[in-house]
């Protein structure tokens, strides 16, 4: 079975390292891009099954990107989880509402994100929408 391609789009190389040294042990392919552009450069090149998407990014933030990617026919597939450190009331909605198909809140919890990621990746293909990663 290949191993799911995820791709971390966040600004802080601290939390890219930890999350994809986690994801790599917890059985992912990993990718990572500092901006939006360097994203949509690593999609071109493979694309991946579940976007980790920090919502605060200099330039384009996540949410921009978000809706680009769910306008595109080609990209609009991609389980996009917002990976953010966001935990405002109505933050989650308006995820949500700009294409998010989950939300994983930073810090993260090194025990339980590979599970975590798999869960957000299993219920968007299966459409359901409850929230799951939440802390």
């Amino acid at each position: 079975m290949n191993k799911p391609r995820v791709l971390i789009v966040d600004d802080n190389a601290i939390n890219v390292e930890l999350a994809a040294f986690v994801l790599d042990a917890g059985g992912f392919e990993v990718d990572s891009a500092a901006d939006a552009g360097r994203a949509l450069a690593c999609i071109e090149v493979a694309t991946p099954d579940v976007i980790l998407m920090d919502i605060q990014m200099p330039g384009v933030d996540g949410l921009a990107l978000t809706r680009r990617l769910k306008s595109d026919p080609s990209t609009r597939r991609i389980v996009v989880v917002a990976f953010t450190a966001y935990a405002m009331k109505g933050d989650e909605a308006r995820m949500r509402a700009a294409g998010c198909d989950g939300y994983l809140a930073k810090p993260i919890d090194v025990t339980r994100f590979a599970a975590q990621v798999r869960a957000c990746l299993d219920d968007a293909r299966r459409g359901d929408a409850d929230p799951v990663g939440a802390p």
